[in-house]
């Protein structure tokens, strides 16, 4: 089979009709350079040029030769470059999982600044519940994942990307919804809209730990695991609901959101965790994105 370099010889003979000029463009004398094109005529088992002491022409298998040659070294050239933009970290794909929570927020501004910073990057994303993003990143299915605590696995680094605040939702006309801000003894005996203990457990158990130490005992009217429905249904008036800060960007007509008094005041976390031992060049530019965003929400804050 010929090689690169023989379609190389014969492609810039044939654009100059000259083994003199074509050996000067090559960086080579015109011996070995007759020798690249006599072994791949050789190889081909057909003449591809008509050589006389004054001139060099194509013969009629060289012209239709010649665009296959040059699609061919464009087309080798083209995984080079492939190559070496992906072994770099500038292109290549990259496959996030995220919970739905983290889609209110921190999630797009991270697609929008790896859009501007990584254009050539191939992104695909997964909506998953934590525990799934887990087993999903332990047996190599997405790269990297925006997921909630508790991440106790050595084999992935973390770094936490959002801290932020709970706030009360309360239907329009409720009671609560016009106070300046809501106390979580305030939720004592009231309906209330709950997180599923299992599709929703991070929030379950944080709300569950927040009322024990409060010595608050709601009245669960319902168990969602989707934000968006949690506040559809304190929009209907079936009970009062807690969401993280990111809910505000949802702007549910006829819900109220208030601060809500805590003792720790951004008690919801996020992280990106990956696996320490991985082979995607991209994954530390993702990291340093990542990171970024969440020092400057830190310091807006």
């Amino acid at each position: 089979m010929f090689d690169l370099n023989q379609l190389r010889c014969f492609v810039t003979v044939a654009e100059e009709l000259h083994f003199g000029r074509a050996a000067s463009r090559l960086n080579m004398t015109q011996p070995p350079l007759s020798r690249q094109i006599q072994v791949l005529e050789h190889i081909i088992d057909a003449a591809l040029l008509e050589r006389t002491s004054r001139s060099v022409k194509l013969t009629p298998a060289g012209r239709s030769f010649l665009p296959e040659a040059r699609h061919i070294l464009k087309m080798a050239e083209s995984a080079a470059q492939v190559a070496r933009r992906i072994a770099s970290g500038k292109s290549g794909s990259l496959k996030i999982g995220f919970t739905a929570a983290a889609a209110y927020g921190f999630m797009p501004e991270l697609l929008a600044a790896c859009r501007t910073r990584l254009p050539e990057a191939d992104l695909s994303l997964s909506e998953m519940v934590s525990g799934d993003q887990i087993e999903a990143l332990a047996f190599g299915q997405i790269d990297a994942g925006l997921l909630r605590p508790p991440i106790a696995r050595p084999e992935f680094a973390t770094k936490r990307v959002v801290a932020e605040q709970l706030l009360a939702a309360v239907p329009r006309r409720h009671r609560l919804a016009s106070a300046d801000s809501i106390s979580i003894k305030d939720f004592d005996g009231q309906p209330f809209i709950m997180y599923s203990p299992s599709e929703a457990r991070y929030f379950h158990d944080l709300l569950v730990a927040q009322f024990m130490r409060a010595e608050v005992l709601p009245r669960y009217v319902q168990h969602l695991s989707q934000i968006h429905s949690i506040l559809s249904m304190v929009r209907a008036g079936l009970g009062v609901a807690i969401v993280p800060e990111a809910a505000s960007s949802l702007r549910i007509a006829d819900v109220k959101l208030r601060p809500l008094k805590l003792r720790n005041a951004a008690p919801v976390e996020l992280f990106l965790v990956w696996r320490r031992e991985h082979d995607n060049p991209l994954l530390p530019a993702l990291v340093e994105i990542a990171s970024s965003l969440a020092a400057l929400q830190q310091s807006e804050d």
